[in-house]
């Protein structure tokens, strides 16, 4: 039942309508499904160090007369396939991108709520703070974020929470975007009939905030959330580019396209060439995903 509504509804009609949606549902869902199931169909296990020959280091793409069809995509300077490195490393860009959008979302839709519920100086202070982070560039906040923490705890652990430190800098520098639209939303309906009659039977505001605005304001953040997941995945690849990402031991895109930057101007172009031109498709498909879905949901868009 639930899927015949979804297939008869103005959203799947919208969708079906638009050739370039599709087209770019197709290429996410390959995105997703490569990086999901590469243990399962990736050719090689590019960070199975028992399995790396140096030997098959700079070999190039299989269309070239020096090329090998065991390694489509060519090798790079530590003889790992190309293709396997994307797909497992689209794994690592795409799972701190979802990670950090969903901690981004959590945060920003409490604070929002919050803020536009109670109003007065709680409002005003919570909204400061978002105005004064609004003004630094996500990537200066990520930056910031990552350093202290690196710095806070001792060397040797830098590798096992280089994930987590990631995903809680680029979250972090994401949520105003969120609060401040949720913040707008619930000061619209905090004043709609059905929010008094909710006071007036004695429900406690956080009850109301949960159960009675959250739904009726989650339309906006659905949209935001799917345009900021393309932003968390290019500022995650631009900190593994410069070095204070995911660990060099399980490279994302990022990482893969800055080891192949030394490379560019030697002839090994594949290197980085292959690892960015997959972000971009990643990214792009994720971004007119969005543009489409904030289209759909708001009538005076279409």
């Amino acid at each position: 039942m639930a899927l015949a509504r979804l297939l008869d509804s103005d959203l799947f009609w919208s969708f079906r309508r638009s050739p370039v949606t599709v087209l770019s549902a197709l290429v996410a869902l390959v995105c997703v499904l490569g990086a999901a199931l590469a243990p399962w169909i990736a050719p090689h296990n590019p960070f199975d160090l028992a399995s790396l020959n140096l030997g098959d280091a700079f070999k190039p793409p299989a269309w070239d007369e020096i090329g090998e069809a065991s390694y489509p995509l060519g090798t790079d300077d530590q003889g790992r396939d190309m293709l396997s490195a994307i797909m497992y490393g689209a794994r690592i860009s795409l799972l701190v991108g979802v990670c950090a959008v969903l901690f981004s979302t959590l945060l920003g839709v409490t604070i929002g709520l919050v803020a536009g519920y109670l109003g007065g100086s709680v409002d005003g202070l919570l909204m400061r703070i978002a105005d004064i982070q609004l003004t630094f560039p996500s990537i200066l906040i990520a930056l910031l974020v990552d350093g202290i923490v690196r710095a806070a705890l001792p060397r040797e652990a830098h590798d096992q929470i280089a994930l987590f430190v990631v995903i809680f800098a680029i979250g972090i520098s994401a949520w105003p975007q969120f609060a401040r639209t949720v913040r707008s939303s619930t000061l619209v309906e905090r004043n709609k009939e059905y929010v008094l009659a909710a006071r007036v039977i004695g429900l406690s505001p956080l009850h109301i905030m949960a159960t009675h605005v959250l739904p009726n304001v989650l339309g906006p953040v659905l949209v935001i959330a799917t345009l900021n997941l393309g932003n968390a995945i290019i500022t995650e690849a631009t900190l593994s580019f410069l070095g204070v990402g995911v660990p060099p031991t399980h490279p994302s895109l990022g990482t893969l396209i800055r080891i192949g930057n030394d490379f560019l101007f030697s002839g090994e172009w594949w290197i980085t060439i292959f690892p960015g031109a997959a972000l971009v498709a990643m990214v792009l498909s994720v971004n007119l995903l969005g543009d489409w879905l904030r289209d759909a949901l708001n009538p005076k868009l279409r």
